[in-house]
């Protein structure tokens, strides 16, 4: 199930950026955010997110599934080769594969806009996110432990790293 197309998102992509990500919100298994978001707020992260720190879709039969952005991990100078990710897929297509080729496209990305590597945080509990990522050859670095809380309780995160030097284009 794997015709699926990665491009460079764009401002008319917003809708299903935001659709997608409240699902994750909703959900609970991939950010400590617990209040969904609007228009105007994903209109400025999308304003953020131009340059290095770009935004990708994954479409199926011309339909936006999912999509993924590079972050700044850090403004220091010292970690200007350092970008944090994000990854969203809609949830009637989590575990089919579509990350995979959302992922893949990013590093690709990320090492056109000049970083080496990539780091992510991950809920310890994402089974399937933490699949993604040691397919594509993420590394455990540790956890934080009770590093956020979300709906009352404390909620550990795994920091996963990947070097770029080898990412096949």
């Amino acid at each position: 199930m794997n015709n699926t197309i990665v491009r460079v998102a764009t401002e008319d992509d917003i809708e299903d950026i935001l659709r997608i990500y409240n699902q994750g919100i909703e959900d609970r298994e991939a950010t400590l955010e617990t209040d969904t978001k609007d228009i105007p707020y994903m209109k400025k992260w999308f304003q953020d997110h131009q340059g290095r720190f770009s935004v990708l879709v994954a479409m199926l039969n011309h339909q936006i599934i999912g999509w993924s952005s590079l972050n700044p991990y850090s403004h220091r100078c010292a970690y200007d080769g350092v970008a944090d990710l994000s990854i969203y897929i809609d949830r009637d297509y989590r575990g089919k594969g579509m990350g995979s080729s959302l992922l893949r496209a990013l590093e690709i990305k990320a090492q056109e806009n000049g970083f080496r590597k990539i780091v992510l945080f991950t809920f310890s509990f994402n089974q399937l996110g933490q699949g993604l990522y040691k397919k594509m050859g993420y590394r455990e670095v540790g956890v934080f432990e009770k590093q956020g809380i979300m709906d009352d309780q404390y909620i550990d995160v795994m920091i996963m790293e990947k070097l770029l030097l080898d990412v096949q284009r």
